[in-house]
């Protein structure tokens, strides 16, 4: 792997014991809740070994969940969405700002974003001629990614938008997942509605591999959007680089709903 956030962790690259593989939350001391949600604490590197140990194993349909700021906004506002993730295989940290956070409150919750895993995942996992099934997207984007990796079996299908108020739209999409078996499925429909597609794809026990709740991960992969350079990556500014990229389209997620975790932090901390 170039030019990926996956750091190295000797401590936290040992190997997890088999009764732990699928993380059963009474005896994975790792895990943690924080703002509502249970956390896995991977370190980017070992989450992607353990994300390719599950698609390999060919049990039955689980998933991963990304959240991150704008998730844990809205799980405040629709407490209903709480069993998406509690149905989740894990649900790793997508935000340097919620790492922040999670320091403050003296938990480690290292930031595994899910772009950086996707392209890990491409980079360093996935055969070119195996299927990969993509759930969202444009033609355009998922032709980029098909020439970028040379992939001679990619799956796509294209829900409409307003797929979460769509139950026909929804059941057709878990569908395709069922009747296109592969390793890796990325849903990449924005949230919730990968999520609610992700646990309906569990909850129908008829499909195989692992569910990536990836967002936007295909579209910086194809090169139709961009991410933000490293050095504001780390300095917790992808955000602001997003924000300048596409004002008109998040201005308010990130200068009306986003600082709303500063008060749901602060409730939380004195609610411990």
């Amino acid at each position: 792997m170039t030019n990926l956030a996956f750091p190295s962790n000797e401590e936290d690259s040992e190997a997890l014991p088999d009764d732990v593989l699928f993380l059963d939350r009474r005896r994975d001391e790792r895990a943690q809740a924080f703002l509502g949600i249970h956390f896995s604490s991977f370190s980017p590197e070992n989450l992607l070994r353990r994300v390719e140990e599950i698609g390999n194993a060919k049990r039955p349909f689980v998933y991963l969940c990304t959240p991150n700021v704008d998730h844990l906004v809205r799980l405040d506002r629709e407490p209903e969405l709480h069993d998406l993730y509690a149905n989740a295989w894990a649900n790793v940290n997508d935000s340097r700002i919620l790492e922040t956070l999670a320091e403050l409150s003296g938990l480690a919750l290292p930031a595994c974003p899910g772009s950086d895993l996707t392209q890990a995942l491409f980079e360093s996992c996935i055969d070119p001629c195996e299927p990969v099934v993509v759930i969202g997207g444009t033609e355009d984007v998922i032709e980029a990614v098909r020439k970028r990796y040379g992939l001679s079996d990619l799956r796509w299908h294209a829900p409409p938008y307003g797929l979460r108020t769509n139950p026909a739209a929804m059941a057709e999409a878990a569908a395709f997942v069922a009747a296109n078996p592969a390793r890796f499925t990325f849903l990449c429909v924005g949230a919730p509605q990968q999520e609610i597609l992700a646990k309906l794809i569990h909850t129908q026990e008829r499909a195989v591999g692992i569910g990536l709740c990836v967002g936007a991960s295909i579209d910086f992969l194809s090169g139709s959007r961009k991410r933000a350079p490293q050095w504001m990556q780390q300095s917790r500014l992808e955000w602001l680089f997003r924000l300048l990229d596409e004002p008109q389209k998040l201005w308010r997620r990130y200068l009306v709903e986003g600082p709303r975790i500063f008060k749901i932090w602060v409730a939380w901390r004195k609610s411990r």
